[in-house]
């Protein structure tokens, strides 16, 4: 599988980013007005499943390329602080998308969710738990 290395990273890479961009969509779509066009199309089936669909091609990667790096989580540490925050960005996502009556609430639990998901990058980019902050120090 050592072979195929490149392609699966390319693969990961690329669904972390299509990932991102349609967390950033469907959020943008919902906060702009709940009642129209764009928003109902932001928590359509076909939207929901295209979500799902990247995701699951995101993890499927990610755990190949854990295989063949052969660095787990709970063993090494940037990997088990990308996978607890990949927890939290998941719980903050359902918060947003599914719980929040308000507009407020909705972009709070986005905007966190956002943030996290750029610490989760900084995290991968810098192999090292403190991410960004690891970097600038």
């Amino acid at each position: 599988m050592i072979e195929f290395y490149a392609e699966i990273r390319l693969a990961h890479i690329w669904s972390v980013v299509a990932s991102g961009a349609l967390f950033f969509l469907r959020g943008l779509a919902l906060l702009w007005d709940r009642e129209k066009a764009p928003a109902r199309i932001a928590m359509s089936m076909p939207v929901k499943l295209t979500s799902y669909t990247i995701d699951t091609v995101l993890l499927t990667a990610a755990l190949m390329l854990m295989t063949i790096v052969q660095q787990y989580p709970f063993i090494d540490h940037w990997l088990t602080t990308k996978v607890l925050l990949l927890i939290v960005y998941v719980v903050l996502g359902i918060s947003a998308f599914r719980f929040s009556e308000t507009r407020g609430r909705l972009a709070a639990f986005w905007g966190a969710g956002l943030l996290v998901f750029l610490f989760i990058v900084s995290i991968a980019r810098a192999h090292h738990p403190a991410g960004i902050f690891y970097a600038l120090a």
